[in-house]
């Protein structure tokens, strides 16, 4: 899942996105309106986490121009306004969730968790292919009843895969719902991450390595 976070507040914006990179999501952090208008010109998001007072651009308008060009990305509001009068105007100005601040961190993971599965085709909760199981939820992948030790980027790859059903992934694409935007394209990061990932699968062989195109999960 790639995220994006626009938060003012440096310190928070931080610490949000290494939560959310420990749960095994691609995070970007911007702290103003315009630059995040900026990378959602050029980047897909599954789900932007959105501070509502921003400087330079305010977050109600960043969330009018996503609605205006009916874009996929969902938008979960953050603001310290927390009345019901508040929710309703965020909420009516096209924000698919709404969380007042403070709130605790494992809820704001499950919200994003929720709006990411609804930027894409409908998943289910738990995501097989033959014996093998992921929740993402748990953040647990099992095959053949035994637990993988999965690192963030190991899970997050074998989310990915796993919710094409078998339709190539290219290594740009891996790389980009994957890492982030510090991620270097010009590395075999992707290539290195698939051979763990298969290392810790084990036999049969469930990764295959399409040519010239990337990879994709060997259905039966």
């Amino acid at each position: 899942m790639r995220v994006l976070i626009v938060e003012d507040h440096e310190v928070l914006g931080r610490t949000l996105g290494t939560g959310l990179r420990r749960e095994g999501m691609a995070v970007d952090v911007v702290l103003d309106g315009d630059d995040a208008l900026e990378h959602l010109s050029v980047t897909r998001y599954d789900v932007v986490v959105l501070d509502r007072d921003l400087p330079r651009v305010h977050g109600d308008d960043v969330c009018r121009r996503l609605v205006a060009q009916h874009s996929p990305t969902r938008v979960l509001m953050l603001t310290a306004a927390s009345t019901v009068k508040d929710r309703v105007t965020g909420l009516n100005l096209g924000a698919d969730d709404y969380l007042p601040k403070p709130f605790d961190f494992s809820e704001l993971v499950a919200r994003v968790r929720a709006l990411g599965r609804r930027a894409t085709t409908a998943l289910p909760p738990t995501l097989e292919c033959g014996d093998v199981t992921l929740d993402p939820s748990t953040r647990a992948a099992f095959r053949a009843g035994r637990r993988l030790a999965l690192s963030p980027k190991e899970f997050a790859m074998l989310e990915c895969l796993l919710s094409r059903a078998g339709a190539v992934i290219s290594t740009e694409e891996l790389l980009e719902r994957v890492w982030d935007e510090r991620a270097n394209p010009f590395t075999n990061t992707v290539k290195t991450t698939v051979g763990r990932l298969r290392a810790k699968l084990g036999e049969p062989p469930l990764i295959e390595t399409v040519r010239e195109g990337g990879y994709r999960i060997a259905l039966a």
